[in-house]
């Protein structure tokens, strides 16, 4: 039964999440149509946006504590989702791919504008020195996930198969749930930093980009974010993957943070 309301626990987070993230989307595209040469207020919005994402970070940090792996392979999410997974989200250095292309896509977009020398401001328009610093982080990212990625595979190598001889031989429930313990710890210890890395991804973009900028930027990544989950939600229930696992997805739509 504890089981039962720890799992739920943990697709709550999720389901407040995503409404979060609809409603942070919403606010953004006001700011972007209504205030952008509010630079101030700009900046208002991305630090509350930013809030949101430490909020979640922290309340993921303490479910997870009870139970690391179930953030690795989550039930709540859908199928496309999870198969695009690292170490329980998004890979950093694909946050820095998505400020790659959307300034790749606006240059084209407002190639004919750049000719005559008119700048807006955007990501289009970013300068050189914003892109060395651009490439500065996706340089130190990628070595930060290397590292990440060899603290997880040591603790499959390591913390199971230490305690591999014990599960296999012994009879005692104890010592097979002291083993298991010890591996789900070490992958909450993993989580935690993957989730800290994201966020200083996140940060350190912001950082360099100007207010209107990022604004664009989050924008850009929530509308992926919510679009990628209504589709392969779609797709996991008319293929029939929702109902074999006996799983409600949540959608974001409403746009209501549920309940824990």
């Amino acid at each position: 039964m504890a089981e039962q309301v720890t799992q739920q626990h943990f697709k709550c987070c999720y389901q407040n999440w995503m409404a979060q993230q609809g409603l942070d989307h919403d606010e953004l595209v006001q700011a972007l149509t209504n205030n952008q040469t509010d630079l101030d207020y700009l900046q208002l919005i991305t630090k509350k946006v930013t809030t949101h994402y430490e909020n979640y970070n922290a309340s993921r940090a303490r479910l997870a504590k009870h139970d690391g792996p179930s953030f690795l392979v989550p039930t709540w999410g859908t199928s496309i989702e999870n198969s695009l997974l690292w170490i329980g989200g998004c890979k950093p250095s694909l946050i820095i791919r998505l400020v790659y292309t959307l300034c790749g896509s606006q240059l084209d977009a407002h190639f004919a504008e750049f000719l005559q020398g008119v700048r807006h401001g955007n990501l289009g328009d970013i300068s050189t020195s914003q892109l060395k610093s651009i490439d500065d982080l996706r340089a130190e990212t990628v070595k930060n996930e290397d590292k990440l990625n060899s603290r997880e595979e040591a603790v499959d190598r390591v913390s199971l198969a230490n305690d591999y001889t014990k599960v296999g031989e012994s009879s005692h429930g104890e010592v097979v749930n002291r083993a298991m313990d010890t591996h789900a710890h070490d992958l909450y210890s993993v989580l935690v930093e993957a989730d800290k890395l994201r966020l200083n991804v996140l940060k350190g973009l912001i950082d360099i980009l100007t207010p209107l900028q990022s604004v664009e930027f989050l924008v850009a990544a929530k509308k992926l974010h919510l679009s990628l989950h209504e589709l392969s939600k779609r797709r996991d229930i008319s293929t029939g993957v929702t109902q074999l696992l006996n799983t409600s997805i949540p959608s974001s739509s409403d746009g209501t943070p549920p309940k824990p």
